[in-house]
């Protein structure tokens, strides 16, 4: 048989810890621009693999996969059986988001089964100022449908950001033998979070977790917009110069680099954020960490369509592949891009594009 090589950069990150302390007592600088390390002991790539026409391929044994780490090929290890989900089901709940609510809180009965599975358990945050859980860690049907009717909209923050590092400690607290999933239901920007896009991307990778991001923009701008009267600007936006010495954004790493469904198109804004000694500006943080931890972007506008992205995001999880190793290249520092292989003809691959690790003094 023809090894064909269909290569998507992909990824990171179980069981990673600190190398060491790098924040000393007497260390008065924010957080956000202090200098980090990064230590992985297990890499773990969650791999979904479709034929042209967009079919799941099940099936798959471990001797039809190779992946390379930086381009140095791994001993690795290939997870066919299914893994009992531990899925935070994270909810914009402020004043934007009214509008879209009325849909949301229907969708409880879709994730028996089609996302949770078997000893499956679901966890409600919703979030505006606040960070309120709605519903614990639970199996029952019942309860979730109770949590997510406490939904109400509040003030017009959106602490996306600070709710994911919440949502991630609360992932961190279930078995390491379980997959560790958040679910984004809102907009892909964030209002007034204490927390920056690179703690909270270290945050996902220390503790394993993939994000999927239920985009609730399109509805948004479909209430909420305004006739414009004005004159339409004869340069499409993405003909636009890019600021001088400004770090490119996924945006722009889109309309640089390629397709916008290829995680690995957004490798050149990672490197930027987790480089930049200061925080740099990300317009739609949610669609970051979707792409660096292997997740992927859905929208919808209708209730048919948000039923349709939860059962989409279901239907990956239960499909993937689980791919872990141990780095034989731990003392690189920087970026470490994976490239996955499958020996079959025609195939994509999806997965994490990947992982950081600080380089050693």
């Amino acid at each position: 048989m023809m090894l064909t090589r269909s290569i998507l950069f992909g990824v990171l990150a179980a069981g990673l810890a600190p190398a060491q302390d790098v924040t000393p007592a007497q260390d008065v600088t924010p957080a956000q621009d202090r200098p980090f390390t990064i230590g992985v002991k297990v890499v773990t790539a969650p791999v979904l693999v479709t034929d042209r026409r967009g079919q799941n391929i099940n099936g798959l044994q471990r001797s039809d996969f190779e992946l390379s780490d930086n381009g140095k090929r791994q001993d690795i290890k290939v997870d066919i059986t299914y893994v009992p989900i531990s899925l935070v089901v994270a909810i914009q709940a402020n004043a934007t988001a009214e509008p879209v609510l009325p849909k949301v809180r229907k969708i409880g009965p879709l994730f028996q089964g089609l996302v949770t599975g078997d000893q499956g358990e679901v966890a409600i945050l919703g979030y505006d100022h606040r960070i309120q859980t709605l519903q614990d860690f639970t199996s029952d049907l019942g309860k979730i449908e109770e949590g997510l009717a406490k939904l109400r909209a509040g003030s017009r923050a959106s602490r996306l950001n600070d709710t994911v590092v919440e949502a991630v400690r609360m992932l961190d607290t279930r078995p390491a033998s379980r997959r560790r999933v958040l679910m984004i239901v809102g907009e892909t920007r964030d209002v007034s979070s204490q927390a920056k896009v690179r703690e909270t991307l270290t945050a996902l990778q220390f503790a394993n977790v993939n994000v999927y991001v239920v985009n609730i923009n399109g509805v948004v701008n479909a209430l909420l917009a305004k006739e414009d009267t004005s004159r339409p600007d004869p340069i499409p936006a993405t003909a636009h110069a890019y600021p001088g010495g400004v770090a490119p954004l996924p945006d722009n790493a889109r309309q640089l680099y390629g397709n916008p469904s290829n995680s690995a198109d957004f490798v050149p804004a990672f490197v930027d954020i987790f480089r930049a000694t200061k925080s740099i500006f990300i317009s739609n943080p949610a669609v970051v960490y979707a792409k660096y931890t292997g997740g992927d972007e859905h929208t919808f506008v209708s209730e048919r369509d948000l039923e349709s992205a939860i059962g989409a995001i279901g239907n990956e999880l239960q499909e993937q592949y689980l791919i872990t190793y141990v780095p034989n290249n731990k003392d690189e520092g920087g970026f470490h891009q994976i490239a996955v292989t499958v020996d079959r003809p025609d195939v994509k691959i999806r997965t994490r594009p990947g992982y950081w690790i600080a380089a050693q003094n």
